[in-house]
């Protein structure tokens, strides 16, 4: 199996057609290796446009969603970042390679350790691994020039954004099924932000997300 083949193939027919063209963020996607942050059982799907199981409910986001991610918060070698879900850790090691710090909060106790186990393969130092729930913020680094969520919320809790430094941007998916919407939210003043619709997606949820108050008739 020629892997460099099919990596070129995955960012040529996958991630450039979804208006991924920023040259750091497609070189990056050559350099790390995702198919090592895949497993074993799974190690074929890991170019294909899917979201690939991690167990425990969890997904690995497509490969896509991954690159937008990186190119609309255009990372910084200055950055301190907040990612809210480690998965497998190739995100991690996405934001890591381009920001200066990542502090990853994982609430499964296994795919802590996973992540933690791939990231210490591929070299990445530059990451503190926590176990437990982020969903309604973790100030203990903070505040933070970049923020992620890698599940949904049907809305955003405003503890994210006060997260922010000044100039600092926010990643995440909000709604409910069948219709999300990929929002950037970036932190103007201490007063002000502001917020643009990205696109219009759908990934699983994180666990715990605070639910909004629904009107039942």
């Amino acid at each position: 199996m020629d892997l460099e083949k099919i990596r070129f193939n995955m960012i040529e027919q996958q991630i450039r057609p979804w208006n991924v063209l920023d040259p750091e963020v497609l070189k990056l996607l050559f350099e790390l290796r995702r198919e090592n942050f895949v497993h074993t059982a799974h190690r074929s799907l890991a170019f294909v446009d899917m979201e690939i199981p991690l167990g425990h409910g969890e997904v690995m986001l497509t490969p896509k969603m991954e690159a937008r991610i990186l190119q609309e918060l255009q990372v910084k070698r200055t950055d301190r970042i907040l990612e809210i879900g480690s998965g497998s850790g190739y995100l991690t090691a996405l934001l890591a390679r381009q920001g200066n710090y990542v502090y990853s909060v994982e609430i499964i106790p296994e795919l802590r350790i996973l992540a933690d186990k791939n990231l210490q393969i591929a070299n990445v130092t530059n990451v503190i691994l926590e176990q437990g729930d982020a969903s309604n913020g973790w100030p203990e680094y903070g505040p933070y020039d970049v923020i992620v969520l890698t599940g949904s919320t049907p809305s955003l809790p405003i503890v994210f954004q006060e997260s922010l430094t000044v100039g600092g941007r926010l990643f995440a998916v909000v709604g409910d099924l069948p219709m999300m919407e990929a929002l950037l939210v970036t932190r103007l003043t201490m007063n002000t932000y502001n917020r643009v619709e990205l696109f219009e997606t759908c990934i699983p949820p994180l666990k715990n997300v605070q639910q909004p108050e629904r009107f039942v008739f």
